[in-house]
């Protein structure tokens, strides 16, 4: 059974803290070194550095759902204190709130499409771990004699 470490570690180790915030500054989550982003959101296939591949990655929408997690929670709280505060018309809110929710949403979905590729290999998901990815509960067949 493999134990999940949250700080530092013997090499060998992945540990999910470190990797994960390597990848939320843009760097590889083996070596800390080299950039994990070739372009805004392109990962490349190998590290420039150690040369560990990356391309296993399948983050696929789940950054997008985290970015929309957070940017949501932070335009909702300071629409309502806003709110509670000055009396604004619905335009005045559509010129604050919307570029805000742009600007976060794109200022934060590179570094969490980062970090879950630093926790996806932390946790040798997706073929980071040397192994193909496979379902595990594969049903049995049915004999329909």
């Amino acid at each position: 059974m493999e134990t999940l470490h949250l700080g530092d570690a013997p090499v060998g180790e992945r540990p999910v803290g470190r990797s994960i915030r390597r990848g939320l500054f843009n760097r590889c989550p083996n070596c800390g070194q080299g950039r994990m982003f070739g372009r805004f959101l392109k990962v490349k296939d190998t590290c420039s550095v150690c040369g560990e591949e990356l391309h296993h990655h399948r983050a696929d929408d789940f950054p997008p759902y985290i970015v929309v997690t957070i940017v949501g929670h932070l335009v909702l709280g300071g629409f309502m204190m806003t709110e509670m505060l000055v009396t604004l018309s619905n335009w005045q809110h559509l010129a604050i709130w919307v570029p805000i929710t742009i600007a976060g949403s794109i200022a934060l979905m590179q570094p969490v499409k980062g970090g879950v590729v630093g926790l996806q290999w932390a946790l040798r998901m997706h073929g980071f771990g040397g192994h193909e990815d496979r379902p595990e509960d594969e049903l049995p067949s049915q004999d329909r004699a």
